[in-house]
């Protein structure tokens, strides 16, 4: 994993420099996920906690298998899509899966997902040879909580209302506010015009981004298309793009104004 390059003039600004990452997805090396037609591309993992971040590929025809999930996840369709019992998630959608969705995926054609789990998966014993398409999974009981609820919300993120977010040239998609989950988080898309520049927050949680297209410049370090970029918790940081992007964006918690407020760019 690559980290962004600096030239920092104190050791202060070093510190804050190195808990920036930035991971060029393209030179990642796809991993197979011990099943046939699953492989993944891993910027971010920890099996202890079933977490997870970055792409995950699935030949046509290539099966997930049954699970469970006991946390959330959440994928953009750069290409494909998947199928299950509810349905049909596409290209441009987003599908968040909560704790206690269960069901067994399909690709009826090549699919890339770009994804960001935050619990552990389980597989039922007996039925499902354990893999790793997800990090950390296990072996366990497995029984739907809720049959009367679909597995996934699927999102077309093309359909969701751009909102103006105080930032001149910055508009904010919220794609996934987290209601029901008793967790913080959003996840959003920006549209950010050519030329445009934020305020310097501080992270107060961990935050992540994926540039979709275009050039992010994070604290002046350049992101381009398929970069994800890492922010600790604690790290003050401005956003910028010279030619316009496309960026998503996961946070676990509001960053703090450091020059001045700006709620509306992160949709709380």
């Amino acid at each position: 994993m690559a980290r962004a390059a600096s030239a920092p003039s104190t050791r202060k600004a070093r510190l804050k420099e190195r808990e920036i990452t930035i991971v060029d997805a393209a030179t990642l090396p796809w991993r197979p996920a011990g099943k046939e037609g699953l492989a993944l591309q891993v910027v971010r993992e920890n099996p202890q906690r079933g977490h997870f971040l970055g792409n995950v590929g699935f030949e046509a025809m290539a099966r997930s298998g049954l699970h469970q999930h006991q946390g959330v996840a959440t994928s953009y369709f750069a290409r494909g899509g998947l199928t299950d019992y509810s349905g049909s998630a596409r290209l441009g959608d987003v599908g968040i899966n909560f704790k206690g969705s269960t069901h067994d995926a399909i690709a009826y054609e090549p699919a890339l997902l770009v994804s960001r789990l935050e619990g552990p998966v389980t597989y039922p014993e007996g039925v499902e040879p354990l893999h790793g398409l997800h990090v950390g999974a296990t072996h366990g009981a497995v029984e739907n909580p809720a049959p009367d609820v679909a597995p996934e919300i699927n999102v077309p993120v093309a359909g969701v209302v751009a909102n103006d977010t105080g930032v001149v040239g910055f508009r904010r998609k919220t794609v996934f506010d987290y209601a029901g989950t008793g967790d913080p988080h959003r996840m959003l898309q920006w549209l950010i015009r050519p030329g445009s520049v934020t305020p310097r927050v501080r992270a107060t949680a961990l935050t992540e981004c994926w540039v979709y297209a275009g050039d992010l410049l994070v604290n002046g370090q350049a992101a381009h298309a398929n970069c994800y970029v890492i922010i600790e918790p604690g790290t003050e940081f401005g956003l910028a793009s010279r030619f316009g992007a496309l960026v998503f964006a996961w946070l676990e918690g509001c960053p703090a104004p450091v020059e001045s407020p700006v709620p509306g760019l992160f949709g709380y």
